[in-house]
């Protein structure tokens, strides 16, 4: 019944309480730390206070009932899970979880003449952050399109993070001119880890004879910032330097034949006249 008329009073929020939800961040696996932003005043015994954190409007998460932690009302995923420090107002959520990603309210009540009224109630929602790898940038097959482009079949990967990302975009910088462009997107999600894997795929025309330098970014959100690559450099060499090494190769290679059949000439014609020679000499003895 006191737990009841408890959650009767955490659902009323009094004149003058703070509404306002402050953000909390807590990386994948570290403790979390969620204030009650209570000030305490009016100095009040902890002893005459109740404090109460719950997640949602169904799931407790810890109480201190009159200066000792209760966990008759606890939900199961929160037992030993969590500490607070009363010095501070402050819970401390063990091995947080993206399954403890949401919304918190710290409720304390203060027992005055034998009722208890909630002097102060503040929410806080959680985000969890776990790290995506480092965009890492791949080729595939190469085709030529023209005399004066390649296309380049590119992928860039990252994974293993939380939360889902915004976007990858592609940074194309050759000579003075750098361009943003967006590839085809695959974002998908882990069903037991519940974290996230991200490729980008684009093809693009590379000049030849011209350094290109390649990134990829990935954008996690305004708050977290963006992951870039490692930059990708490519110069193609073209058709026309592939030319070159014909147009120079192949009158070479000529002139050494000819010097050769030439002096293969030469020396045939010799053992010819040679050959005549001694057979003049043959006959006249």
């Amino acid at each position: 019944m006191e737990v009841c008329i408890f959650f009767l009073y955490a659902m009323i929020l009094l004149p003058g309480i703070a509404a306002s939800v402050h953000q909390v961040k807590s990386f994948l696996n570290h403790t979390a730390y969620l204030s009650c932003f209570f000030t305490n005043s009016q100095k009040t015994d902890i002893e005459d206070l109740r404090v109460f954190w719950q997640k949602g409007t169904d799931e407790v998460v810890h109480e201190v009932y009159h200066g000792q932690e209760k966990h008759d009302n606890l939900s199961p995923k929160y037992i030993n899970r969590t500490k607070m420090d009363m010095d501070k107002w402050t819970l401390q959520l063990l091995n947080a979880g993206i399954v403890d990603e949401g919304q918190y309210t710290c409720i304390i009540q203060h027992r005055i003449k034998g009722s208890p009224q909630v002097i102060h109630k503040s929410e806080c929602f959680l985000h969890i952050i776990a790290n995506y790898s480092q965009p890492e940038i791949h080729i595939g097959e190469q085709m030529a399109a023209h005399r004066h482009n390649k296309h380049l079949n590119l992928s860039c990967s990252s994974s293993g993070g939380y939360p889902e990302p915004k976007q990858m975009t592609w940074l194309i910088s050759h000579e003075n001119t750098t361009r943003r462009l967006t590839g085809h997107t695959d974002v998908s999600q882990d069903a037991a880890t519940k974290l996230y894997n991200v490729t980008s795929k684009l093809n693009i025309p590379i000049p030849t004879n011209t350094f290109t330098n390649i990134s990829c970014l990935l954008h996690l959100g305004e708050q977290l910032g963006s992951l870039v690559s490692v930059p990708l450099g490519i110069e193609i060499q073209g058709e026309e330097m592939e030319q070159v090494k014909i147009n120079f190769f192949g009158p070479l290679i000529a002139v050494i034949i000819l010097i050769t059949l030439l002096v293969g000439f030469v020396i045939l014609k010799k053992n010819r006249n040679s050959l005549s020679t001694n057979q003049s000499v043959s006959l006249a003895v």
